[in-house]
This record gives structure tokens, sequence and C-alpha cells, in this order.
């Protein structure tokens, strides 16, 4: 997700940017410590969600979002809890009280992703359902990052979550109850869905989510698979 900071506090700025940076989903594309100039930005620069601190000089949080033609999801940010009626008012994704902190600001990043899904189409509805902490859990195919092998079991990483789904289970084991077409095994430590690959260079793949992983000499194959696929 492309998202920008507005905020005229620049320790409120760092502090954004860092915790964004530690979440693969989300690009940053723009800072801005003045809200006009921000707001000029995202004239002319469509984004996905908007990280802006209501409390401005010149033009607030609130006013600057009421007057977007396009709107993305917006997150509001503040030291003062009397604006949280208007934030909702707004429709926002959510409303991040300061000092905002990283358990918090993962919990409002997953409800942007979930609007963000919900919101374009799935690649396939298909699912699978696996057993982690005594619960079932169903998983779609098109929320997975990719899948990691750590002995026994493996962890699943999704789309905009930092904490994977463990579950005791082989890599050979999740093979087989993936779709035979659309998953690949890259590495004896990981599988990778098909189409989040963007990019490969020297055994080493770069998924969409930022992640980067390597092609071990056994499963050189892929990278040939991979290829055609792109030309095809």
């Amino acid at each position: 997700m492309k998202c920008v900071i507005i905020d005229d506090e620049p320790l409120a700025l760092s502090i954004l940017e860092k915790y964004i940076t530690a979440f693969p989903l989300l690009k940053l594309v723009g800072k801005f410590d003045d809200a006009v100039e921000g707001r000029r930005f995202l004239k002319s620069n469509p984004i996905d969600l908007l990280f802006i601190d209501i409390n401005m000089p010149d033009l607030t949080g609130l006013e600057l979002v009421a007057r977007l033609e396009t709107r993305p999801m917006i997150i509001f940010t503040t030291a003062y809890k009397k604006f949280a009626y208007e934030g909702f008012e707004l429709e926002a994704v959510d409303y991040l009280l300061k000092p905002i902190t990283i358990e918090r600001f993962e919990k409002a990043v997953q409800k942007a992703a979930e609007r963000f899904e919900q919101k374009k189409p799935r690649q396939t509805e298909e699912s699978i359902v696996v057993r982690s902490e005594y619960k079932a859990i169903k998983i779609f195919l098109s929320d997975i990052a990719f899948i990691e092998g750590m002995e026994d079991y493996i962890k699943i990483h999704l789309l905009g979550s930092r904490h994977p789904v463990t579950t005791l289970m082989s890599l050979k084991g999740i093979l087989e109850i993936l779709p035979e077409n659309g998953f690949s095994r890259i590495h004896r430590s990981y599988i990778v869905p098909d189409l989040q690959v963007k990019s490969i260079q020297s055994k080493k793949v770069t998924l969409l989510s930022g992640f980067e992983l390597p092609v071990s000499d056994s499963y050189l194959d892929f990278i040939d698979k991979w290829k055609n696929q792109q030309t095809s």
C-alpha cells in the first residue's frame, strides 16, 4: 500500500516513518510537515493510505481530508482524544493517540490491510485451513506472502502482518494441500506464491511485499519456469 505521512511534528514524522519501514506491505511515497504542501502532493499522486495529524496550523487534518476529491484510507494521529468523533465521521480506518506504540500502529495497519483487500478483487477465493495455537485458522491463498520451513513446523507469512501463522507441518506437507499450480518451492526452507514474485536476480527472489529470499541450486528450475510465465 502506497502511503503518505502529514504531521507538523518532526518527532512524529520520524517515528511513523520508522514504523512504516517495519511493514513490507507499506511503501512510504511522501512525508510532509506542512498540510498545504501535503494536500498539493495528494492532488496529483494517488495513494492508498494517509497517516495525518489533526491539530496542525493553517489547515487541520480534518479539513484537509474533507476537501480531498479522491480520498485514500485515513489513519488520524493526534495527541487529543476530543477529535475522535470527527475522525470517524470521515470514515477513518483508525484513530491513533500519541505517543503511538508499534503494537497499536500494527493494529491500525491490519485494519487498513483488511479494507484494502476488500476493495480489490482477490486473485483467488481459494483457502486452506491449518491448526495453530489450538485453533483452526482459515487462510486465503491470496493473503500468503511466502511460507518458511523451520524443521518440524512452518511459518506462513501473511501480507499486512508482522506475525506469521505457525503450524506443525513440513514444507512437503503444506505443498500437498496447496494448489498444484501457483506455489513453488525455491529452497529447502521456502515456498513462494508465483504471483508474488516481482523479480529474480543472482539466485535471489524479490517479492512484491519487499522480502528477498534465496533460490537454492536444487530448485534453479523455478527461475526458468518463472521467466517463461512472464513471456507467455
